[in-house]
């Protein structure tokens, strides 16, 4: 069971209750150096895992093949307008008809070469211009195990969020890479992570079957100005803040959270804040979506209808509208802006359904096990307006408002970048000292940092702050 949850990283809440009892198991079952006394169900992962490495090669391989075959055609094709060029220009006799003839076929040669040459430059300046800049400009190293989600602060864009199944998160200095505070209050894997859009505070979510909210300014070393703008609540929690005062580049642990957000059965998967930072929502495999006031912790409505866990659920920026999205391949709108809070079903992928997030005001995004993503327009729910086909199980993906681009994290490793027409622009470079190693679970794009715009995080205990330079088209 612990083999499944690293290598499909979708089963976030078994970790915690399982990886403490597991840990030794897994350790003794890798390093024994018995050969043969692999469990049948072990060795059956194997083998598909390496099929899987197996199908990526084939296809690059081909992939190579085919850039070979349009590289030697395109030298055929030289190689006869050459021959071409040098047959017309052998000299022939000087008869009024032929003098005229082969001025008027090295005329045609000339023009023909001047056309290939002129084509091919074009192809080639095209690539040139086309190559934007993707650069790791970042890296932010202390988590102990996979980071599911990175998330950005509007408030304060020098900080980022990370939630990792090592039952902590973390707040990030974007300019320095140091860790700031790292929350351990969660008794399980610590799957989401997002910022309130007005005031200084975060809901994280975890296995445990619950969601908590805290500030992040208590990472500050001087707690006065804390005090100052805070209640009596936060008072008390500021007091279980742990400062190593010795060592003052160690980050602030804060264990005791604002409020603690309990209602749901199972484990929740994802939160995310609406009316304007007034309100919870939660998500969770019990199936549920339950809509908490943020300052109370009041249990407001449950929302009901999927029939699989749910895995993610997203937030309008500006109205009251939520999107759930679930394993039974569907995802929901809710629109708590009508007092029938009418609900709208969207049913365009054939897998679950990992992701779904609002992209302006009138589009949502999906993305899904199914390898697709898909852009709808909510006044238009019967088909997507764009469909984007990968090679690879997409997770959570983030829309960049101002720049209408789509970056969509895979399990195969990769990061790449659409526009909203679904057009593609490119992929993130990945190689043994670039990118990430595992599967890529998160990224969040901020419109205001000058030092990165996109950061990613990964299984593989990374996360990578990106500078994208890309001018889009409109």
């Amino acid at each position: 069971m612990p083999v499944d949850n690293i290598q499909k990283a979708k089963s976030k809440g078994l970790l915690q209750t399982q990886r403490q009892n597991s840990a030794g198991m897994i350790t003794s079952r890798y390093d024994s150096d018995t050969e043969g006394q692999l469990p049948a169900p072990f060795r059956s992962k194997l083998h598909h895992l390496f099929g899987q490495i197996e199908k990526e090669f084939e296809t690059l391989y081909t992939e190579n093949l085919h850039l070979q075959d349009k590289v030697e055609t395109l030298q055929e094709r030289l190689d006869a307008y050459m021959a071409v060029d040098k047959s017309i220009s052998e000299p022939l006799e000087t008869v009024d008809g032929a003098t005229k003839a082969k001025r008027s076929a090295s005329h045609i040669s000339q023009k023909i070469k001047k056309s290939y040459i002129a084509s091919t430059s074009r192809l080639v300046s095209s690539f040139r211009q086309a190559a934007p800049a993707y650069t790791v400009v970042k890296s932010f190293h202390g988590h102990k195990d996979g980071v599911w989600e990175v998330n950005t602060s509007k408030l304060n864009p020098q900080i980022i969020g990370t939630a990792s199944a090592d039952h902590s998160a973390r707040i990030w200095n974007v300019e320095t890479g140091l860790c700031l505070l790292q929350y351990l209050g969660h008794a399980g894997s610590v799957n989401a992570i997002r910022f309130n859009p007005v005031k200084d505070r975060v809901v994280t979510t975890s296995g445990e079957g619950t969601a908590h909210i805290w500030s992040p300014q208590v990472s500050i070393s001087s707690m006065d100005a804390l005090r100052a703008q805070s209640s009596e609540d936060d008072l008390d929690m500021s007091d279980q803040c742990e400062t190593n005062e010795e060592n003052p580049d160690q980050p602030t642990t804060l264990r005791t959270p604002l409020r603690e957000l309990i209602g749901h059965h199972s484990v929740v998967i994802a939160a995310d804040w609406l009316n304007f930072g007034g309100q919870a929502i939660t998500a969770s495999w019990d199936r549920t979506a339950i809509l908490f006031d943020a300052e109370t912790g009041a249990n407001l409505t449950v929302l009901k209808g999927h029939d699989q866990e749910l895995t993610d659920v997203r937030a309008h920026p500006s109205q009251d509208l939520v999107v759930t999205s679930s394993k039974d391949t569907t995802f929901r709108l809710w629109d708590f802006r009508d007092p029938n809070m009418p609900v709208t079903v969207f049913q365009g992928h054939n897998q679950p359904v990992t992701t779904a997030a609002f992209a302006g005001n009138e589009k949502v995004v999906s993305g899904s096990d199914d390898r697709t993503v898909k852009v709808w327009d909510l006044k238009n729910m019967r088909s997507p307006i764009a469909t984007i086909r990968t090679d690879s199980s997409v997770n959570r993906l983030c829309v960049s408002q101002s720049q209408n681009m789509i970056a969509i994290p895979h399990d195969n490793r990769h990061i790449r970048l659409f526009d909203i027409n679904g057009n593609r622009i490119g992929r993130l470079p990945r190689s043994s000292r670039t990118g990430h190693s595992k599967m890529v679970c998160s990224v969040a794009w901020t419109e205001d940092n000058p030092v990165c715009n996109l950061f990613s995080c990964g299984f593989d205990r990374q996360v990578l702050g990106w500078s994208i330079n890309v001018q889009i088209k409109e």
